[in-house]
């Protein structure tokens, strides 16, 4: 029988694609993204600024830079070397779309992708790739780091193990998810940055994946915390029914918390996850899931789907990069 034997969560944030001292380039682009309160309300740069405490200065220093980047740089290092150790057959990618493939016409709440391969299309550098910034053109900076979740010159086709796939589809129908399914990507199009990430970071070798895409940025169809969890437990219940042996890993693609770090949201998620605490992950407050911390939801799916396995280490790292506290929360698990 087919079984989850290998967990794995990871933030994809352009900041892992730089250099620490690059990390100050953001001032020039997080005054124009959306921003929260740690209490969900809505919230400008410059409010975030004026709230912010003096303590905020010693978070951005160079040094601090340094070591943050240090550790996540030595964490993804660690994650790559476990997942190429772990003889996989296949991995469920969970990750979101910024609107890369799926837009206001048709935005799934829940997708399986099925087909033979799926493309990863070099330069996607435009706005959407992972930028979540307005505007018709962002600066070099960005497309330097957006360029990294993609091919250099050519377009690759990676692996899909499109038997898992339907079969995954199939029996999250029976257990009544309406899951969307998709075969192929639009024309010209390529895999999102949440699993381009995956490929060109973590993977050595391609390992077949199951892309599942989470709704988790755009009103009014986010899946709640709650179904998040039970369709992470319904992907393992379909992978252990599956009609042949294989070693199946998972991994989720996104967050923590960001533009706004909230470093409560942050410790206690991984607490949760740590401590097999479903009800807590499923009771995450909604208002607290949206901009950069509703990619959470990637991470509360893998959580369902692992809970069987032990989360083995966590990394975490603050990585504020702007005197307004912005950032990312850097994190990065294994389950075993």
């Amino acid at each position: 029988m087919a079984s989850i034997v290998f967990g794995a969560g990871t933030s994809h944030t352009p900041m892992l694609n730089m250099t620490a001292e690059e990390w100050p380039l953001f001032e020039e682009v997080d005054p124009h993204r959306p921003h929260q309160h740690p209490d969900g309300r809505a919230a400008t740069y410059n409010e975030l600024l004026e709230k912010a405490p003096a303590s905020m200065q010693a978070e951005i220093t160079p040094d601090k830079h340094a070591s943050r980047h240090g550790e996540a740089m030595a964490a993804l290092d660690r994650l790559r070397e476990g997942l190429g150790n772990a003889r996989l057959d296949a991995v469920i990618v969970v990750g979101d779309d910024h609107k890369e493939i799926y837009g206001d016409d048709n935005m799934p709440a829940v997708l399986v992708y099925r087909g033979e391969t799926i493309a990863n299309v070099p330069n996607r550098t435009g706005v959407s790739a992972g930028s979540h910034v307005d505007g018709p053109r962002r600066p070099n900076w960005m497309q330097r780091a957006a360029a990294r979740y993609y091919e250099e010159s050519e377009t690759r086709h990676y692996p899909v193990h499109a038997g898992l796939a339907n079969h995954v589809i199939g029996a999250l129908i029976e257990r009544e998810f309406d899951v969307s399914a998709a075969n192929v990507l639009p024309a010209g199009e390529g895999e999102g940055h949440a699993f381009g990430f995956v490929h060109r970071r973590l993977m050595t070798e391609a390992i077949p994946v199951v892309p599942v895409v989470l709704n988790t940025y755009y009103p009014p169809n986010q899946p709640s915390p709650r179904r998040c969890y039970r369709l992470g437990q319904a992907i393992r219940e379909a992978i252990e029914s599956y009609p042949g042996s294989l070693r199946v890993g998972v991994v989720a693609s996104g967050g923590l918390s960001h533009f706004t770090i909230d470093e409560q949201l942050d410790r206690e998620v991984i607490r949760a996850l740590s401590e097999k605490d479903a009800g807590a992950l499923q009771e995450l407050p909604r208002a607290r899931l949206n901009s950069g911390n509703s990619e959470i939801r990637n991470w509360i799916c893998a959580g369902g789907a692992l809970e069987h396995l032990d989360l083995r280490w966590v990394t975490y790292c603050p990585g504020y990069r702007t005197p307004a506290g912005t950032g990312t929360g850097l994190c990065f698990a294994h389950w075993a």
